[in-house]
């Protein structure tokens, strides 16, 4: 009854919120809305074109499919964004978690702690699955995206999400644990690093910048549930 009424209805309640915003936001802005126009200035100012798609590093530009060309000159929020972009992919997000859960049961050996950081994941997870399925939008047309996006709803973003649950997370066992440096590494594992994880998924063409606003929302809400059943005295 614990679970259910601490978890469950809660989790039950951000997916409705969340397909409610997701809805709200289609229908305001139509599924090519004004937001992106920000999105294609920037790209362009930095060379890239819209509609490139694939094609625009690619070895054959004629075929989209060909692989990418590694002499080609790449400017410098590409090669940024690039390894964030990889890092919050799905399997090196859930090698993260398990890998943290590993180093916090060695540090503290404190199972609520040590499973803080998989069980933020599973809820993040869920709620985001179960209301990209209900929204149902279609990704960003008519930008440079230099890596083909996932067959689920743009939004809310995902990859986004997860960042901000996990790290968050993590800045909060630090707090719990009260380990050294914690006020210096805080603010970067719960703003800096998803923050430019979330950057680089609308800058690469993969989302809305509403669907990573959306992740935001959900990857901090995972975060303040945990810590309240995990981390509270």
């Amino acid at each position: 009854m614990a679970l259910l009424r601490t978890v469950v209805l809660p989790g039950l309640g951000a997916i409705a919120v969340l397909a409610a915003a997701g809805w709200a936001v289609r229908l305001l802005g139509g599924d090519d809305p004004r937001e992106d126009q920000a999105v294609r200035g920037l790209q362009g100012a930095f060379g890239h074109r819209p509609d490139d798609g694939e094609a625009a590093i690619a070895t054959d530009p004629a075929d989209p499919t060909s692989p990418p060309d590694p002499t080609s000159p790449r400017e410098p929020i590409d090669r940024v964004t690039a390894p964030l972009s990889w890092y919050s992919g799905v399997p090196q997000t859930i090698a993260n978690g398990a890998i943290w859960c590993g180093i916090t049961w060695f540090l503290t050996r404190d199972r609520r702690s040590a499973v803080a950081p998989a069980a933020v994941l599973a809820l993040e997870t869920a709620c985001f699955v179960a209301s990209a399925a209900l929204v149902g939008r279609p990704r960003p047309t008519g930008l440079w995206r230099p890596e083909q996006p996932h067959a689920t709803s743009s939004f809310p973003s995902g990859h986004t999400a997860a960042a901000f649950a996990l790290h968050g997370t993590l800045a909060d066992l630090l707090d719990r644990h009260g380990a050294r440096g914690a006020r210096l590494l805080g603010p970067l594992l719960r703003y800096g690093i998803p923050g430019a994880i979330a950057f680089s998924r609308v800058y690469r063409g993969q989302h809305h910048i509403s669907d990573t606003v959306a992740g935001i929302v959900l990857g901090r809400w995972s975060a303040a549930v945990v810590r309240r059943e995990l981390m509270s005295p």
